[in-house]
């Protein structure tokens, strides 16, 4: 039998991952060529690389395996992070402070305030500017971290935006809990009997 090959030799195999006809081996359950393996272990030791490789080019977040993720809500940020502080005047000629948070430079938090905070004036403007940026900073955390979005999430925001009973993020909570069973449940709590 002269066209046999010895069967010590390895022949090549496609490449589970590239599917290139390489020589592979076996990695965390896949077959697959060098290149492939250096991936797998990238992906292994760096899943925060590969979510900002992936949120480049996908407007959702990966998926995060069943179990293993953190329940709703519990995206925790650092206690420490970077940022920056703008000084802005508005029409009036108020001063605003707005800093932004950043984690690997990227915008994960929008906060907002001013010199004034004590006058009545502004106190209306102040909540509706504190739910503005928590609601940015939501926003961001889902782009950036992969956060995931959801309208529970939303109205908590919106109700610790209020300030005072009856202001435009209080009214918003009111109005916009009555979509979400959880939250009217809570509301119906807070009346008075």
């Amino acid at each position: 039998m002269a066209n046999e090959q010895p069967t010590d030799q390895p022949q090549p195999a496609r490449c589970q991952l590239c599917g290139a006809e390489k020589k592979t081996s076996a990695c965390h359950g896949f077959q697959a060529c060098s290149a492939c393996r250096t991936l797998i272990a990238r992906v292994r030791n760096q899943p925060e690389l590969v979510r900002r490789i992936w949120l480049t080019f996908q407007d959702e977040p990966i998926l995060p395996r069943g179990g293993s993720a953190p329940a709703a809500g519990e995206t925790e940020l650092p206690d420490v992070l970077d940022g920056k502080r703008y000084r802005t005047i508005d029409r009036e000629q108020n001063k605003w402070y707005l800093s932004i948070s950043e984690l690997d430079g990227n915008p994960v938090e929008v906060f907002a305030s001013t010199a004034f905070d004590r006058d009545h004036e502004l106190q209306s403007r102040i909540s509706n500017l504190t739910t503005i940026t928590r609601l940015i900073s939501l926003i961001l955390r889902h782009i950036f971290l992969g956060e995931r979005l959801t309208f529970a999430k939303c109205l908590k925001q919106i109700k610790r935006s209020s300030r005072q009973k009856d202001d435009l993020p209080d009214m918003l909570y009111g109005v916009l809990s009555r979509y979400d069973e959880a939250a009217r449940r809570e509301a119906e709590q807070d009346r008075p009997a």
